[in-house]
Parts: structure tokens; sequence; C-alpha cells
């Protein structure tokens, strides 16, 4: 009888622990996705230090115009395209609305092993036109490499690929089992003459 119980106990604790541990992933699960939506409201607002802020102080941003490296370049680039932003938002023709961009996340992957993580996710960018409504103009996927610093996770590396630019877009190798190569360097394209 004794036997029973201690074997009951010990399968009551080990199920126990088992939940415990679950509950970790499903807790640090959230606060990746959390992070991964944090970043996407920080990017379509502007919010350069918001956006730099989820990146290690030594993070790297990856997506094929060059590695941007550390939390510094990366508000400065980030503050560089509210600015472009902002200039084009002020050249709106009257009667028009100004062009808005928005990203929606999806299909997210994630792998944590103890304070480290990777992750792959869809993205998809819809912009609005003249009147106001908008399309899909440009979809494509992630692949994180993320820390967990302080409890925070954050990203160390990020990179980021856009199907619609040849240089940076999948090689139709699936991500989740195979991680792409880095996406290609492209020149910046030439202003737009009017």
């Amino acid at each position: 009888m004794c036997k029973k119980l201690g074997i009951g106990f010990v399968a009551a604790v080990l199920t126990c622990a088992a939940g415990i541990v679950y509950a970790g992933y499903g807790d640090d699960r959230a606060l990746i996705e959390d992070l991964q939506a944090r970043y996407l409201f920080a990017f379509d607002f502007g919010d350069a230090e918001g956006y730099a802020g989820t990146f290690t102080e030594d993070g790297i941003l990856d997506y094929g115009g060059g590695e941007v490296k550390g939390r510094k370049a990366i508000a400065e680039f980030i503050a560089a395209g509210r600015k472009r932003t902002e200039e084009a938002r002020a050249n709106t023709p009257e009667g028009q609305r100004p062009s808005i961009g928005r990203h929606i996340i999806s299909n997210i992957v994630v792998k944590i092993e103890g304070d480290k993580a990777h992750g792959v996710a869809y993205w998809t960018h819809m912009t609005s036109g003249p009147d106001g409504r908008g399309g899909v103009d440009f979809f494509g996927h992630y692949e994180d490499e993320m820390v967990k610093v302080n409890g925070e996770w954050l990203f160390a590396r990020r990179r980021i690929y856009n199907e619609a630019i040849p240089e940076w877009a999948s090689q139709y190798v699936n991500p989740v089992t195979t991680p792409s190569p880095p996406p290609k360097m492209r020149a910046p394209s030439a202003p737009r003459s009017n």
C-alpha cells in the first residue's frame, strides 16, 4: 500500500513539474509574441526609441540594406525613416489622405532553449492610397535570434526577408527547418525626380 502511494506521489510531483515547465514555455512564448507586436507598432508609428528598445544593446537588424548594429544605430535608422514619412505626409495633395502603412505578423514559430530562442514568422504590409483604402503591397518572413535579459525577451538579431525584392526573398526552402542565408545586399534606390 505504501509503495503504491509512493508511486502515486512521485507521479503527481512529476506531472506538476511538467505543468510548471510547460507554463514557463507558455509565459515565454506570450512575452515573445508581445515583443513581435511591440516591434511592429513602434515601426509603423515611427517610434525610434520603442523600436530600438526591442533589441539588445548590441542587437543587429539585417534587412538586406546592410546590417544595422546596436540600439543607437537602429534608433537613428528608424528616426530617419520617420523623417522621410513626415516629409511625404506634408506633401500630400489637397483632398487626398496621406499614405499609411501597417504591418501584420502571423504564423509565429518559436523554439525556446533556456534564455535563448529562435523564431520564424510571416509578415504582411498594407499601404493606404489617396482615398484611405489600402491593400497588401509586400510580404515576407522574419528569422529571429532572441535572448531573455533581466526577464525581458529582446532581439539579438532580426533578419527580414521580402518576397517583392529578389535579393531579399526566401530561397523557397522552409525557414522553420532550414535557416535562410542572410538577405543579399541591395544598393539603395535612386531618389525619384518629380
